[in-house]
């Protein structure tokens, strides 16, 4: 499938070198460069060469070829722990409307660097989970 790209994009204007970046890994698919803001040393974002807002609008070779290319960065960084990010839409911390994956080192414990997040566990019924499991599998 032919890329697609936005005249607008920032990012569609990083792969196409007309933005400098500190460009680490690219393939046919993928481009992956350090993060200008950077949550810890290493912070570095793999993108698709494919413009779309959310992750259920890229192709899935697309998806199938920045996998690999996190992982090779979370390696070159040396990275022992880590978190690999995707946000959809701004309510999920999304900035910029082209998918992208963070790879953000965690080189130590506590807030001071890496990704911190809260996790607000809920505790459904296993009634509710049960019917939501029905429902979710009768869509896939």
């Amino acid at each position: 499938m032919a890329a697609k790209a936005a005249a607008e994009c920032v990012f569609c204007k990083i792969i196409k070198g007309d933005i400098p970046s500190f460009k680490l890994v690219e393939t046919e698919l993928s481009f992956s460069f350090l993060d200008i803001g950077p949550l810890s040393s290493g912070h570095a974002l793999v993108i698709p060469k494919y413009h779309a807002q959310k992750m259920h609008e890229i192709p899935d070779e697309y998806l199938a070829d920045a996998m690999p290319v996190a992982k090779k960065i979370a390696l070159a960084v040396g990275a022992v722990d880590y978190n690999i990010l995707q946000n959809n839409g701004r309510i999920a911390h999304q900035v910029v409307d082209h998918v992208h994956f963070h790879v953000i080192p965690k080189p130590a414990a506590g807030d001071a660097e890496g990704l911190v997040i809260g996790w607000p566990q809920q505790k459904p019924g296993m009634d509710a989970l049960k019917k939501l499991h029905e429902e979710i599998k009768s869509r896939l």
